[in-house]
């Protein structure tokens, strides 16, 4: 997703002359190709992540378009002060770009899980929060967050995520993309449990159980009528993310569709509200838990209820 993200920012920058980029002193063997081409637009605040966030600030404060870059928590939670009070406060155009999220970087230990993201930024006035499934809507979210004036926070992974769409998808911020179509349950991922939702769809499918997939690349704003979509037509809700069970997507979506009064069997698949005392692979991590599609399969068939065979007629909201 990285490589998709710097290949659409240097096209970006290659049009706009507002665009910028200030990372705290990462992303080597990614970011030359911009700082090469645009050494004038490129700064590294090296580690001081506060002083990358306020000088962002400053600079999108002077009609910049300015994209801060660093590892799962160090762009976000080591300086949650000044995007909240330099960049939020002020509405001010700075696009946070997280590398790592959920479990990408667990080999160097709990400093470099990203799994509160999600919940903290959109917890923030004026915040968009997005998190593309596969690279190519991680390329796409880099040019709409260019685009959206205000702040913007792009969570991605690492490199090597599968190619889940077989062609660039028609992309909205705030718009979810249907991938797979299905009226007995629905999945809803965010950022990189794209392709394990897929993944369940396809065994869900060998069971009988056609489960509609939606990919929730904006977490904030939440494409709400693609959620109460779901819950009309369909049997049952699960959402998938690599975040905290708590304040993350599921939260979001569970918010909506208690607002709403659908009554639907909702369930959630994240990572337990807990902190993880060894280091490992985002495999190893993923996997303490259970194959994520088989948890869907194991959710959909046993605590939701579902049957292999439901009945064909539409399910309508609860009053």
């Amino acid at each position: 997703m990285r490589t998709a993200f710097i290949e659409a920012l240097c096209e970006l920058a290659a049009r706009d002359p507002r665009v910028w980029l200030v990372t705290g002193d990462l992303g080597f063997s990614v970011l030359e190709r911009f700082a090469e081409r645009f050494p004038e637009r490129f700064l590294n605040a090296g580690v001081a992540e506060q002083n990358m966030t306020g000088v962002a600030a400053g600079l999108a404060l002077s009609d910049c378009v300015v994209f801060t870059y660093s590892i799962a928590n160090f762009p976000t939670l080591r300086c949650l002060e000044q995007i909240r009070n330099d960049v939020c406060y002020h509405r001010a155009n700075v696009k946070i770009v997280a590398v790592g999220g959920g479990f990408t970087y667990a080999s160097s230990g709990y400093t470099h899980h990203g799994l509160e993201d999600l919940s903290v930024l959109s917890s923030l006035p004026e915040m968009t929060v997005v998190a593309p499934g596969d690279p190519h809507e991680a390329r796409l979210a880099t040019r709409a967050i260019t685009e959206r004036k205000g702040p913007c926070y792009l969570r991605l992974g690492k490199a090597g995520e599968p190619v889940v769409h077989a062609a660039p998808p028609a992309f909205e911020l705030g718009r979810a993309i249907c991938v797979r179509q299905g009226d007995d349950a629905t999945l809803i991922s965010t950022g990189g449990m794209l392709k394990a939702a897929v993944d369940a769809h396809q065994e869900l499918l060998a069971q009988g159980i056609r489960a509609r997939v939606l990919s929730m690349h904006t977490v904030k704003p939440l494409d709400a009528s693609a959620i109460l979509e779901a819950a009309a037509e369909t049997g049952a809700i699960v959402t998938l993310e690599e975040h905290n069970v708590h304040g993350g997507l599921g939260s979001a979506v569970a918010d909506v569709l208690a607002l709403a009064g659908a009554g639907i069997p909702f369930g959630k698949i994240a990572a337990p509200d807990r902190f993880w005392h060894t280091a490992g692979s985002q495999a190893h991590f993923r996997g303490l838990a259970g194959n994520p599609a088989e948890m869907v399969v194991r959710l959909l068939k046993n605590r939701l209820s579902l049957p292999a065979a439901r009945p064909r007629e539409k399910k309508g909201l609860a009053a």
